[in-house]
């Protein structure tokens, strides 16, 4: 094949799109293609088909005549040795005896030049487009893939999986140990119970004082001092978002994700479908996704869970740095773009960067405004501070970036927890990883009506205690992983979580009785004052500790008018209370439900977005805008 010559004075397009003027491609738009290759620090097969200048599929069927090979469209023969993950990871599949080719090829980047450019061999491989290579393993095996999505991180590392045995037998061993504890409590000696009531006060006041100290922490550096890297040094950045009956919230998911401020080149965006739900893909089909969208439909499965949506796409991902971003979520678009930033300038043991969540509308209820003041105090101060001193740190279901490498080393998340978050923040502890924090704002709806909070809370109390009961099984083994101080921040935040929840209505009674009713005599001895005292300062910390972070989070935000609503915080710990003893009835009735909570619903945003009316089917319209006034060509609109 003879290729036609450059202008003079003009450089010659790289190989892995100069076949393609044999083809009567548009010989400029090739070279805006090497152009933005060249900017961006990628191959220009990736800038063509990334920025929506060339569909994949004709790309690759001139590439397989450029090749002389066949070109695998539509059902293709798969023979013995198809694999997942390995043979879509690879690019490389087996055929059938008797088909056109041994098997079949679909290449990416670099290796295409060097198809071009190496020897022709008699025995040659079919080519396809890698999406359609993805779209036959999954139809050829779909119970492989769901399988690796469900259990491979039980296979291998099961002391790291949620226990297979009924959690019911978890909490009768732990009960029958509590029981045991308070029957030698009463009969030691009255010095010795004592002693044990102050160790074990001291020990929840140390733990209280986590969130307290948290304020002390002077706040992190501003996102706008941070230089940011140029286009060519920047990584391939892979987005999972799992959605499963979010066709609400889609136009608005969409526009929000077209205005990431990040090289199209180097996005791998994947929309994860659910395979038996029935209104997300139509609403996406409605609407022309750029060429970096990628929509995947997990096979069906169980669990039926984020997690194993999750799952099936790691293997997927193309991108060195990974997020995941939840249906309604609105991220800053610079926030790739500072993520890949601080990634590149922080040691390697940092595996995570945490980023801000806000919630939106906090003017639709007061319960939506006790939810922003709770995430306030969470995403500005205390995680933050613990990002800060390298202790373990909550992670959020959203915007929290990851080195992909270290997250497929830990077999990706476990889809039989519910709070996969708060599962994967100790998994990376236990391996000896940080998280950092990420200063910048990933906008959230919150449920503004009991019933869907109730819901959506509940979930996340039983994935703390499916996460305390997973890793409290080699207790000893653990503590010597994480260290003293981390390990006492860890049962802080996870099982005392929950330990707090559901020991705060009686320790909100009790104190209420004996302060409003009953008078507190003062003994003649001090040592005999001191459970009393540690008691009332423990109650006072608890408090202190509860709403002194959402204050100072919302002096951080500039939310002078939410911090009036603190005062309701104690009622609002009342419901958080609630939720934590449904998520223990829930956990021995349903561990592996996901309650679902529904998005789009939102009446007011403190950014002054404008929401349309849940279900308005969106358009190619509504995601111009965030092209900054460019063609949907350019933009990467097809």
């Amino acid at each position: 094949m003879s290729f036609q010559r450059p202008p003079a004075g003009q450089a010659a397009l790289p190989p892995e799109i100069a076949f393609l003027q044999a083809e009567g491609v548009d010989g400029q738009l090739l070279i805006r293609a090497a152009a933005a290759a060249a900017e961006a620090g990628t191959d220009a097969a990736t800038a063509l088909l990334q920025a929506g200048l060339m569909a994949e599929a004709a790309y690759y069927r001139a590439l397989a005549r450029a090749l002389d090979a066949p070109y695998l469209d539509g059902p293709i023969p798969f023979g013995l040795g198809l694999r997942f993950p390995d043979s879509v990871a690879a690019g490389l599949a087996p055929l059938a005896p008797g088909a056109v080719a041994p098997c079949v090829l679909a290449p990416r980047g670099r290796m295409i030049a060097d198809l071009l450019d190496g020897p022709r061999r008699a025995s040659r491989p079919a080519i396809t487009s890698p999406t359609r290579l993805r779209e036959a393993v999954f139809a050829a095996i779909p119970e492989q893939v769901a399988d690796y999505a469900s259990h491979e991180l039980r296979r291998r590392t099961p002391e790291r999986a949620t226990a297979r045995e009924p959690a019911v037998w978890w909490l009768l061993v732990l009960g029958l140990g509590l029981t045991a504890a308070l029957c030698l409590c009463a009969a030691l000696p009255a010095w010795l119970a004592r002693t044990a009531m102050l160790a074990a006060q001291g020990l929840f006041l140390a733990m209280a004082s986590f969130r307290l100290a948290a304020l002390a922490i002077r706040a992190p550096v501003s996102a706008d001092a941070t230089v940011p890297l140029a286009d060519a040094d920047l990584p391939v950045y892979t987005v999972l978002v799992p959605l499963r009956r979010e066709a609400a919230v889609v136009p608005h998911l969409l526009k929000a994700l077209a205005a990431l401020d990040y090289p199209a080149a180097k996005l791998d965006i994947k929309l994860l479908l659910e395979a038996d739900d029935p209104e997300t893909g139509p609403a996406l089909a409605r609407i022309p996704l750029p060429a970096r969208f990628e929509v995947i439909t997990v096979p069906p499965g169980g669990p039926r869970t984020k997690p194993r949506a999750l799952n099936a796409a790691l293997p997927l991902a193309r991108g060195a740095l990974l997020t995941v971003y939840d249906a309604e979520d609105a991220p800053d678009p610079g926030q790739l773009r500072l993520a890949a930033t601080l990634f590149a300038r922080l040691p390697d043991r940092v595996a995570c960067l945490q980023g801000r969540l806000v919630i939106d509308n906090a003017g639709d209820s007061r319960l939506a405004r006790a939810f922003a003041l709770e995430y306030a105090g969470l995403f500005d101060v205390l995680n933050p501070a613990l990002a800060r001193c390298g202790l373990p740190v909550p992670l959020g279901g959203t915007s929290m970036h990851l080195r992909t490498d270290v997250l497929r080393a830990l077999n990706g998340w476990d889809p039989f927890n519910v709070t996969e978050d708060a599962d994967l923040g100790i998994r990376l502890a236990l391996a000896g990883y940080t998280v950092g924090d990420l200063p910048s704002p990933t906008f959230e709806e919150a449920p503004a009506r009991l019933a869907p909070w109730l819901a959506q809370r509940t979930r996340w109390l039983k994935g703390l205690i499916q996460t305390s009961l997973t890793h409290g099984r080699r207790p000893l083994a653990n503590a010597r992983s994480l260290g003293g101080l981390e390990t006492l921040c860890a049962a802080a935040l996870v099982p005392g979580t929950v330990a707090s929840a559901l020991a705060y209505p009686v320790c909100l009674a009790a104190a209420a009785w004996d302060f409003l009713v009953l008078d507190i005599a003062a003994a003649p001895a001090f040592l005999d004052n001191l459970p009393t005292g540690l008691a009332i300062t423990l109650f006072g910390t608890g408090l202190a500790a509860l709403i002194l972070p959402a204050l100072l989070g919302c002096a951080r935000r500039g939310w002078g008018d939410l911090a009036r609503s603190a005062v309701w915080m104690p009622l609002y710990f009342l419901l958080i209370s609630l939720a934590a003893w449904l998520a223990l009835v829930e956990l021995l009735r349903a561990p592996e439900r996901w309650n679902k909570t529904r998005h789009g619903l939102a009446r007011t945003s403190r950014r002054g977005r404008a929401h349309r009316p849940a279900g308005t089917p969106g358009t190619l319209r509504h995601l111009e805008p965030a092209c900054g006034g460019r063609g949907a060509g350019e933009c990467g609109f097809s």
